[in-house]
């Protein structure tokens, strides 16, 4: 979630004093819980308004001089001698920021097939404030995909990356992230201005996570517990909790806000979904950090959770903040693949606009170029803008949400049933294709991408022709039969 983009500077100073400025959802799946042995990472990109574009980016390897490296933030380290290539989503402004364009990048997959997903924003406590205040120009989610995927092999040395910026030159949020590769997820929570911990996640469970710091019950001496230096130790010197037990170290408590609506309600229902048999009671201070899911979790089912409101629960009227909102800028579910050929284990499915009113297509990791409307527009309406074509959907549904939102649902369903089968069909053709022609595989996964993406929003622009002309219809005078002849014959 992203708190504030210079071209918003302004109107973000307002937002950010209010809870809607944390936003985001967001979901991790290992790779024994997941119907096809993938590990998924996934998220709701919200923001604090409806009309934010976004760019499909690829960003090509290359080698570096010698010198700083500036983030864009102010945050500057040294310069990398190599970037490994990796895909992005930034902002619309970003170029406003530095002159590469990178700013909120917020997803994607490198060359070495290491995911990253950036940030579920999340407050830190006020206590912890005042021992160890968050820091200007450190790390935000604004760099983190920046910083980490030109640079990082494999997960586990993302997360040990990550965590030497943080207490080498500080952090400027409290955050929750997702790091993954092949073989292994990671949930990655930042705390204070040096503290920080991550949490490998057990290959046959998941995590739910909405903006609350989530860690808590783990093990600081775990081999699969990694953290910031002495933090133990600074909890229990700065008394962050009153009983801390390194066997069952409590970091969301000791650095967050546990038990907040805005996040436990989410927390909550993910987990209603995904693992039905279990009967939590709601709002609950604190929610099981990871859970087993009662049926293997599918792309399909990560849709669910990502699209999900308080419907025919006991939340329904309650609830405040559903994980569906307006707010969404894009959604994405990253899988790795571990039995694909190597280039084609990675696969983000991606979405523009709120996802129930949208499309997730697939991007296999080969596809390096984009069709130019993924790539122009601002926050004004454009014809030429893909952003803007899938989200004046919901803004036209909107007008008569009980007619036109079942709609797109509907419509967008059956084309997400499709592709998922069109992916499982298309993926064993490009193994056996791969065996003989590995080239020739790798530019059909991309020219299917490339084609989805077309094709797709080809289908978004006759839906919005469609709907106005319907919306401009509807508004039509009910006349009698002698008054339209009259009409008529003028």
């Amino acid at each position: 979630m992203k708190i504030w983009s210079v071209s918003f500077l302004a109107t973000a100073v307002a937002v950010a004093l209010s809870s809607n400025a944390i936003a985001c959802t967001g979901l991790i799946v290992g790779k024994e819980a997941s119907s096809d042995g993938s590990i998924m990472i996934a998220r709701n990109e919200d923001f604090s308004v409806n009309n934010w574009n976004k760019y499909l980016k690829y960003r090509p390897a290359q080698d570096n001089q010698e010198g700083d490296w500036q983030l864009g933030n102010g945050l500057i380290v040294p310069m990398p001698k190599h970037f490994f290539a990796y895909s992005a989503i930034p902002d619309w402004d970003a170029d406003t920021v530095n002159r590469d364009g990178k700013f909120y990048e917020e997803r994607g997959i490198n060359e070495h097939n290491v995911a990253i997903s950036a940030t579920t924003s999340a407050e830190i406590n006020d206590k912890v404030a005042k021992v160890d205040p968050l820091i200007d120009n450190g790390v935000i989610e604004a760099i983190i995909p920046t910083l980490i995927l030109p640079q990082a092999e494999n997960a586990k040395q993302a997360v040990e990356l990550l965590g030497h910026y943080i207490e080498t030159y500080g952090a400027g949020e409290g955050n929750s992230l997702y790091i993954a590769d092949t073989n292994e997820a990671w949930l990655f929570e930042i705390g204070s201005g040096h503290h920080w911990i991550a949490v490998k996640v057990p290959d046959d469970s998941y995590a739910m996570i909405a903006n609350g710091l989530r860690v808590h019950g783990v093990n600081l001496a775990n081999k699969e517990v990694l953290h910031s230096k002495d933090i133990f130790e600074f909890v229990e010197q700065n008394k962050l909790l009153d009983n801390a037990d390194e066997k069952s170290f409590n970091f969301a408590k000791a650095f967050g806000v546990i038990g907040d609506e805005y996040n436990i309600d989410r927390e909550w229902l993910g987990q209603k979904i995904l693992t039905p048999s279990l009967h939590q009671q709601s709002r609950m201070t604190q929610y099981p950090l990871f859970m087993k899911p009662d049926t293997k979790i599918s792309v399909e089912n990560v849709a669910e959770v990502l699209s999900a409101t308080y419907k025919d629960t006991v939340l329904e009227g309650k609830s405040k903040r559903p994980i569906r909102v307006e707010r969404q800028l894009e959604s994405h579910i990253i899988q790795l693949r571990p039995e694909m050929p190597e280039e084609l284990q990675g696969i983000i499915w991606q979405s523009f606009g709120v996802l129930p009113e949208s499309v997730l297509v697939p991007l296999y990791s080969t596809l390096q170029d984009y069709p130019k409307a993924y790539q122009v527009g601002d926050d004004n309406y454009s014809d030429d803008s893909a952003y803007w074509q899938f989200r004046s959907l919901t803004a036209l549904a909107s007008t008569n949400p009980d007619k036109y939102l079942p709609v797109l649902k509907a419509t967008w369903d059956k084309e997400e049933t499709q592709l998922y089968k069109q992916v499982a069909h298309l993926d064993k053709t490009l193994t056996d294709m791969y065996k003989v022609d590995k080239q020739a595989a790798l530019n059909m996964a991309a020219d299917y991408s490339y084609g989805q993406l077309k094709r797709t929003l080809d289908m978004a622009t006759e839906l919005r022709y469609k709907m106005i002309t319907d919306l401009t219809k509807s508004t039509e005078k009910k006349y009698s039969e002698e008054e339209f002849k009259k009409i008529v014959n003028l």
